[in-house]
């Protein structure tokens, strides 16, 4: 005999809710208080023993802070056979070449200011 569905258990609307909403969402003030008292905690009084060790996979997946900042879209040309060394490092080839350069700038910068 088939399961009768019941019609007080539809599924509900899911929620498109976009990253920008999110993060521009005003800190409420118990949220603001929160945060405060834990700004006035030494980092010796914070447990984090709960917290299991990251993985190597999970590390290599991570990305540098200045990567996600603000970015421009732009196109260039690029020889194809540096096209072909970055995408067979496997997926990301853009934010690779933005890794590239960003380095290349932090260097330049560093020599400028030896």
């Amino acid at each position: 005999m088939a399961k009768k569905l019941s019609a007080s258990s539809r599924p509900e609307k899911l929620l498109r809710v976009s990253a920008e909403h999110i993060l521009n969402k005003p800190v409420t003030k118990t949220q603001r208080e929160r945060l405060k008292r834990l700004a006035q905690k030494p980092d010796s009084a914070i447990d984090a023993s709960d917290i299991p060790p990251l993985t190597d996979e999970q590390l290599a997946q991570m990305v540098p802070f200045r990567l996600r900042s603000k970015t421009t879209l732009i196109s260039f040309r690029v020889q194809n056979d540096v096209l072909t060394w970055l995408r067979s490092k496997g997926p990301g080839h853009l934010s690779r070449i933005n890794a590239i350069l960003a380095n290349v700038m932090d260097a330049e910068q560093r020599l400028k200011n030896a």
